[in-house]
């Protein structure tokens, strides 16, 4: 029997993100069946989902799936159907081939559609009334990322009893960047929606603010913005600073940087059947001094082109040997459907070939490149088999891979080389930073890290180890929410 809108069970926390925290998995015999997605996202709310009974609100991952809402450890998994149509036009279109460029500094164009955002604010629509049908009144949701940017807006219009919440898991761009978007108000106006809008870096928070200020003139007092309101019911229509007399919100636009389960990492790494891998892993590459690890989706924003460039000229004027040194890449399937990317792939693998062919012998090989992905043990055992992990991404919101290389690092070793247009950047400073467009200068960072003494690489390690154990993701849960309880709790002002 299907349940209606109303005959639905109302929660008390609500989580709203493009994915599901589970993945249908469809056996050879046709049978299917949900297993756990083993995202940090879900690590870090499966407690709170817990303990204040909650829902998760999104997509299966899979065009036109039509299942009814079901538990799953304990989280209860609300669907939001999607066509062919709509995941070509809301998510591949729009999300990653318009807001994802257009957000990382345009290292591709991003194309504007006006079919894909009708589509966009379609699809957005029904996830606001999924989350509205979904909560409890009084009750507080989390809204999840750039694929959802308009349902903060449209949900405060359905339910302006909630508690909202937004985080941005990517970056915000400067204006001169945002400006170029058609839709630049409306994208403003539905996060302003929320009660708490989440960034990863202060400068995307302030870049958030800075557009909040040219497009609709209201007053930011870092981090609040002062949001004037005609009729909260119907969302935001106001434009220009709080007149006196006149009735407000106020929104807070902070960063609040995302990171991981680093127990959960550095249990594993301490399993003697990981650390058993991770040593044959290192036979397997033929033992060389040095091994190189990059792990990253396979995406134009990770800078694997310039590693793969980087690592190719230093075999190429002898400062290394394949004997001394080898790249292994990891570079999992993304969005496969996609142009781009599928030229990426292309590229990529041409210059994994013929770096090859130039340098590798019988015994030993350049490049060991991998396109899939791995579980979480053989990921921990690559991380422990690595001397030097490399994170030249030409712009990131955070990047998780590198907080997972240093919690697994226990034994205190290992160089992290990161790039400063990363996230983590801003917390992992004792990382050897770079700039991953200069080629020479990433050449010269490997180069030292290859050679910097054990006692300096230990000092470096035991210093970033230090950071990422204290501010674990459940810190970073525990710290939005409370900001957000405590934003709600001020209320409107006039």
């Amino acid at each position: 029997m299907t349940e209606t809108r109303d005959e639905r069970k109302q929660y008390d926390f609500v989580v709203v993100s493009n994915r599901l925290p589970v993945d249908r998995v469809v056996k050879p015999d046709g049978s299917a069946h949900w297993r756990p997605s083993p995202g940090g996202l879900v690590t870090a709310l499966e407690p709170v989902m817990h303990s204040r009974g909650g829902a998760w609100i999104g997509w299966s991952g899979q065009p036109d799936l039509d299942f009814e809402p079901f538990d799953s450890n304990g989280i209860r998994v609300v669907p939001v159907r999607l066509s062919a149509r709509e995941v070509e036009h809301y998510y591949e279109g729009f999300s990653n081939g318009t807001v994802w460029p257009l957000y990382h500094d345009v290292i591709a164009p991003p194309i504007f559609h006006r079919d894909w955002w009708e589509t966009y604010v379609k699809v957005n629509q029904r996830f606001a009334e999924a989350a509205a049908g979904s909560s409890h009144h009084g009750g507080t949701v989390w809204v999840h990322d750039y694929q959802l940017q308009l349902v903060p807006k449209m949900l405060r219009a359905l339910r302006p009893d909630l508690t909202i919440g937004f985080f941005n898991h990517i970056p915000f761009p400067p204006y001169g960047i945002y400006s170029q978007l058609p839709w630049r108000t409306q994208i403003v106006e539905g996060l302003l929606g929320a009660d708490v809008i989440g960034f990863q870096r202060l400068a995307d928070a302030n870049n958030f603010s800075r557009a909040v200020r040219r497009l609709k003139g209201f007053v930011t007092k870092n981090p609040i913005i002062e949001v004037p309101l005609v009729d909260e019911s119907e969302g935001i229509r106001a434009h220009g600073p709080v007149r006196k007399g006149q009735e407000f919100r106020t929104v807070v636009a902070r960063h609040f940087p995302i990171s991981i389960d680093s127990a959960v990492w550095e249990k594993l790494a301490r399993s003697p059947s990981v650390q058993a891998r991770a040593k044959q892993i290192r036979e397997d590459l033929g033992n060389p001094r040095s091994i190189l690890l990059g792990v990253d989706r396979l995406d134009y924003t990770k800078g694997i082109g310039h590693r793969l460039k980087a690592f190719g000229e230093l075999l190429s004027d002898e400062s290394l040997t394949i004997e001394e040194a080898t790249l292994v890449q990891i570079a999992s399937p993304s969005r496969e459907r996609v142009r781009t990317y599928m030229q990426l792939r292309d590229e990529i693998e041409l210059t994994v070939g013929r770096i090859n062919g130039d340098f590798a012998t019988i015994s030993h090989t350049a490049i060991s490149y991998h396109h899939h992905g791995y579980p979480r043990e053989e990921m921990v055992a690559l991380y422990l088999a690595a001397d030097i992990m490399l994170v030249t991404a030409l712009r990131d919101g955070m990047n998780l891979v590198a907080k997972e290389y240093v919690a697994t690092r226990f034994d205190d070793d290992g160089v992290l080389i990161l790039s400063e247009f990363a996230g983590a950047a801003d917390e992992l400073k004792r990382a050897l930073l770079i700039n991953p467009h200069d080629i020479d200068g990433l050449k010269e960072t490997i180069l030292a890290a290859i050679a910097m003494p054990k006692r300096d690489r230990q000092a470096r390690m035991r210093a970033l180890r230090k950071r990422v154990l204290e501010n674990d993701v459940d810190k970073w849960s525990t710290e939005f929410l409370r900001v957000l309880t405590t934003s709600r709790a001020r209320g409107r002002k006039d």
